[in-house]
């Protein structure tokens, strides 16, 4: 790749991490205060190692090998950045695999929060989703028969990596869901320093995901990946500390890294069935969905 697609890259790896884990950074935030100083600094600096190298590190490693396993484990870490004609071959009929099942988890996600979560209302039309959230198990299932019937016509791989990717997003959810609803009464209850940690550790875990599944609609290259969601997990972590309020005050963030997310899942999905997608449309996407909702909500601050 030249300089400037792989900066590109980068910046738009950078600000979808940010903005898809702000409310990772809210609960980082609220847990903290009831914390400690000397755990505060524990979880800053270990947690934010394990948050970089462990989670956000090996994770898309491992699921880049996980779908190319004929690599091995030094093998997918330096795929993108070979010439050998086999690693390229491989890479090309492996990643639409990868590609449908990360899309179909992030457009779920999308489709959970449009149609189930409280938000502030930032587009005309969010409001009439929330109204009828009952149908978003109808509309998901719906959706999923469609993708696997007609990637059953292409790979019958590709449509067991769509079905995969609906199961991830189930799963990783009920973690998160549980770990939103312990939020409360942790921080309300007489529990160690040390399990607040770890119960940041986990939730911190759940919510990387959406980073690194959203991040192979920038790039198949790991290295990449690593640096840029590196990179916005020390902003995270900063945010955490030092501007959160005021970052809360942006009151329509959230609903620009929704929109990112259900136009980075289409992306993937239809990366997976042969569509040319250029490299610099994920980028783009992501700074005008964010810029967007930003600009907005600053004017409703004022």
């Amino acid at each position: 790749m030249e300089l400037l697609p792989i900066i590109l890259t980068i910046s738009g790896l950078v600000m979808f991490e940010v903005i898809s884990s702000v409310d990772n950074a809210i609960i980082n935030a609220e847990v903290l205060s009831t914390m400690g100083q000397k755990m505060r600094k524990f979880f800053l600096l270990w947690g934010l190692l394990f948050a970089v190298f462990v989670v956000r590190g090996l994770l898309p490693w491992l699921i880049v090998w996980v779908t190319l396993p004929s690599l091995g484990p030094i093998g997918a870490l330096t795929a993108t950045f070979s010439n050998d004609p086999k690693v390229v071959h491989a890479i090309e009929t492996s990643a639409p695999i990868l590609l449908i099942g990360g899309g179909i988890f992030l457009v779920f996600l999308f489709f959970h929060w449009l149609f189930l979560e409280e938000k502030n209302f930032g587009i005309k039309g969010e409001r009439l989703f929330q109204k009828f959230g009952v149908w978003f198990y109808a509309i998901i299932s719906i959706l999923l028969a469609v993708i696997v019937w007609f990637a059953l016509r292409v790979n019958p791989l590709l449509a067991f990596g769509a079905v995969v990717g609906s199961t991830a997003f189930f799963i990783i959810h009920g973690f998160r869901q549980n770990a939103e609803m312990a939020e409360i009464s942790l921080k309300n209850s007489g529990r160690s320093d040390l399990s607040k940690v770890l119960y940041l550790e986990v939730i911190d875990a759940t919510f990387s995901i959406d980073g690194v599944l959203g991040a192979f609609a920038f790039t198949l290259s790991v290295p990449l990946i690593l640096i840029g969601n590196g990179i916005g997990a020390i902003v995270l972590r900063q945010l955490t500390m030092s501007n959160i309020d005021r970052i809360k005050k942006y009151i329509y963030l959230k609903n620009g890294a929704m929109y990112s997310i259900l136009c980075l899942g289409t992306i993937m999905i239809l990366d997976s069935f042969g569509f040319h997608i250029p490299h610099w449309l994920s980028p783009l996407v992501t700074f005008g969905a964010v810029g967007y909702f930003f600009f907005k909500s600053k004017r409703a601050l004022n």
